[in-house]
């Protein structure tokens, strides 16, 4: 597979305090496609913006923390700003192979999908596995993993995923996913591989009672935005 010039493609990293990988995870992607690499530090309290910088990323540092779709969101704002035709987002904590990276765009350009996730079954626990038969029948979504940040969009997700409807999504997983899949975007998976977590743990699923809360606030979301395409969907057959 050709890969894309590296000047039409960008590489998103949202970190927070990850000095210990976001070097070798900035590395890793220049040496896998050779594209830029956008770090978005999302107030981090340790080194990970000069270790970001000294691997060859441009780093984008946000002064108050906006978690991890914010500092995502920030960094596909700056790619479809600057007339990139793809982004990439990858997680600072290494557990994505930056080998992995073209099968997103080989799996783009088979399918002309608009959003491609790097899915990896094996690396799912018993309450993902619960919690992604539920969020299937709930979204309607048939996707095998809901909450890999490993994905790929291209100008027209961009373009969405820029907006002030965007901005307000809690959780990047989900309520991106059904915001693009309202629109009317093509979503794609592919399998890759993933490593281990090298330090830290699951902000959503390091207890049963974190992935209640994940769930009944995801539970939530989705309702919401059912309801508002339900209304719009009523306002359009009114012709308003």
């Amino acid at each position: 597979m050709s890969l894309p010039a590296p000047a039409e493609c960008l590489a998103v990293i949202p970190a927070r305090d990850e000095v210990a990988t976001v070097g070798a995870v900035v590395c890793g992607i220049r040496a896998a496609l050779g594209c830029a690499v956008l770090v978005v530090d999302d107030a981090s309290t340790d080194g990970t913006a000069s270790a970001a910088q000294l691997a060859g990323a441009t780093v984008l540092r946000l002064p108050i923390g906006q978690g991890a779709w914010g500092a995502s969101q920030a960094g596909i704002r700056f790619a479809e700003r600057n007339g990139y035709r793809w982004v990439i987002t990858v997680d600072a904590d290494g557990q994505h192979d930056p080998a992995s990276l073209p099968l997103l765009l080989a799996r783009q350009a088979q399918e002309s999908a608009n959003v491609v996730i790097g899915t990896c079954v094996e690396r799912l626990s018993l309450p993902k596995r619960i919690a992604w038969q539920y969020l299937r029948m709930l979204t309607g979504l048939g996707l095998r993993d809901f909450t890999s940040g490993l994905r790929l969009y291209d100008a027209s997700a961009m373009r969405i995923l820029a907006t002030p409807e965007a901005s307000l999504l809690d959780f990047q997983d989900v309520g991106v996913l059904m915001l693009l899949a309202g629109k009317g975007l093509k979503i794609s998976e592919t399998p890759v591989t993933m490593r281990a977590r090298i330090e830290g743990h699951s902000r959503v699923f390091a207890s049963w009672a974190m992935v209640a809360r994940y769930m009944f606030n995801t539970t939530i979301l989705c309702i919401s935005r059912l309801d508002i395409g339900s209304r719009n969907n009523a306002a359009k057959a009114r012709g308003t």
